[in-house]
């Protein structure tokens, strides 16, 4: 069924807010997938902080125009899912690496980071960006690190007379 020109503007529109907002995108090529893995995919999408939409190229080359994601344009070819993260840089193509390992039939072709098209190849790389969680964690473990030390450094003189007094008073009692 062909879509009028009101729900094509809308596509697009919807799509380039996405775009917009979003802070990476990943293209694949999903021909061989069933109705119900399309479902699956949306879902774990959903439920992964990332946005899927199926749309025709030339609606897709249309909505990216202008946006960070415009260098994908070229890469549109056959039947594709556009993905983008919206809640960290990793989670669409954390969305769609799970996916792919098992069903062969999604093939990422392209990707989209600050403004650069980078190969299919490179979507493990950007799944593995931590998310923001992820990464103030690991910075606070960086920050507190010498502050530790620190603490530990200072209580250790403290700590060793200590020990060496218990040391001399188990001498005493032994004798």
């Amino acid at each position: 069924m062909a879509m009028s020109f009101q729900a094509k503007q809308a596509m697009v529109a919807e799509v380039s807010d996405v775009a917009n907002r979003a802070q990476s995108a990943v293209l694949a090529e999903y021909r061989g997938l069933t109705a119900g893995q399309m479902d699956r995919l949306r879902n774990d999408a959903r439920n992964g902080g990332a946005y899927m939409k199926v749309i025709k190229n030339n609606l897709a080359k249309l909505a990216l125009k202008g946006t960070e994601y415009e260098c994908m344009s070229e890469a549109f070819q056959g039947p594709v899912i556009l993905g983008f993260s919206l809640e960290d840089p990793g989670s669409a193509a954390r969305v769609m690496s799970d996916f792919a390992k098992s069903h062969d039939a999604l093939k990422v072709t392209a990707l989209s980071f600050n403004g650069q098209l980078l190969p299919g190849e490179q979507l493990d790389r950007l799944a593995k960006l931590p998310t923001r969680d992820e990464a103030l964690s690991q910075l606070m473990r960086v920050m507190k690190a010498p502050v530790d030390k620190l603490a530990r450094t200072t209580r250790e003189p403290v700590a060793q007379t200590a020990r060496a007094m218990a040391a001399v008073r188990d001498q005493k009692q032994a004798a």
